[in-house]
């Protein structure tokens, strides 16, 4: 067991040697850290992509008969109009539609942050208490 005196007689340089050694332990946490996180919102990703391609592939046959059908509903309705009017004002429909939703999807993925936040602001404050000290 180490007295005082004992631990003041250490010399200076395995202090700093100890100091090197603990900020090496901290940054390699760090990393895996970071590792961890990204690895983490990777899988989460792909899990919750996995589902809606699916369900997209799935679908996508029914909307396009839907609209098949719509267009000669609307044919059917003004019985003057050519086929092709029915098909446009449908078709027309759905593009500013799409549109709309494409512009929606752009803002929201402008507002999201990839960097690993709980990582990041772990570094940050150990960062800063480096600098303190």
């Amino acid at each position: 067991m180490a007295t005082d005196f004992e631990t003041e007689q250490q010399p200076v340089s395995s202090l700093l040697s100890g100091i090197v050694e603990d900020a090496k332990q901290l940054f390699i946490e760090q990393m895996r850290l970071f590792q961890v996180e990204i690895k983490n919102d990777f899988q989460r990703t792909i899990w919750a992509l996995l589902p809606l391609a699916i369900g997209v592939v799935i679908t996508l046959p029914g909307v396009l008969l839907l609209l098949f059908a719509a267009a000669h509903f609307v044919n059917w309705m003004v019985p003057d109009m050519p086929t092709w009017g029915g098909f446009a004002i449908v078709g027309g429909v759905i593009f500013v539609l799409g549109i709309g939703l494409v512009f929606w999807g752009k803002a929201k993925l402008s507002s999201i942050n990839p960097l690993p936040d709980v990582a990041l602001q772990g570094l940050k404050e150990n960062l800063q208490w480096k600098t303190k000290n």
